[in-house]
């Protein structure tokens, strides 16, 4: 499904080249639940863009579902950030000025999907996520991990087969980040393919295979010397 050949990426510092991604291979079978861990610099937050072309490589191959993600037009990258990904971010992005069932709704807007069919979407996912009595509460009247829970059913919503973590309880106490990561591994055992990517080892040991990023080198091989420490 993923396929990552040879990838490097650089950002530019003034006249400096700082190298953030080196030779990059990867490959992330359908239906599979992979943790992407490393400390904060390390490169994984780069890593995650490239995979939900929010970003593109400076030089290897990017193949998704058989098709070389490298020859896609910007309009083309946008069609598949919105029906083949989904990102779940550390900020829950929720439109404050929204209720909850409208911030799930609106992506779909966007989609021109047919109203009966959007309510339908956005009432299940809501209940998938243990939300269906907060429908109406602005994400003021919610907790961060009731937030993280509508930033979630508002990407079910769009049911994505690839879902993209980044530091998904990185903004919670311990009770809401067992209680998202509970959702999450939910998500994966219906039939989709998540790629997480944190600093927490605690985190990363809930995925079923660990990889890790090393100075913008990715390994089987877990470093010790930060301890999983951000």
């Amino acid at each position: 499904m993923i396929r990552l050949k040879h990838i490097d990426k650089s950002y530019h510092l003034g006249e400096v080249e700082v190298p953030v991604l080196k030779d990059i291979n990867l490959h992330v079978k359908p239906h599979e639940f992979v943790s992407i861990l490393g400390p904060s610099g390390s490169g994984k937050s780069t890593l995650m863009n490239i995979i939900g072309c929010l970003d593109v490589p400076d030089r290897g191959d990017y193949i998704l579902d058989g098709d070389y993600v490298d020859d896609c037009t910007e309009d083309e990258l946008s069609e598949i950030r919105g029906t083949k990904i989904g990102f779940i971010f550390q900020q829950f992005n929720l439109l404050p000025d929204l209720t909850a069932y409208e911030n799930v709704e609106t992506p779909l807007l966007y989609r021109k999907i047919p109203k009966a069919e959007r309510r339908e979407r956005v009432l299940n996912t809501l209940a998938q996520v243990g939300l269906s009595e907060q429908i109406h509460h602005k994400p003021s009247q919610l907790s961060g991990g009731q937030q993280q829970r509508v930033a979630i059913a508002r990407v079910l919503a769009a049911k994505p087969s690839i879902i993209l973590a980044d530091e998904p309880t990185g903004n919670l106490d311990s009770a809401s980040s067992a209680e998202i990561m509970e959702i999450i591994k939910g998500i994966w055992q219906k039939g989709n393919t998540i790629v997480l990517i944190t600093h927490d080892q605690h985190v990363a040991d809930q995925a079923t295979r660990k990889v890790y990023v090393h100075d913008g080198k990715l390994t089987n091989e877990e470093d010790t010397s930060w301890h999983g420490k951000s």
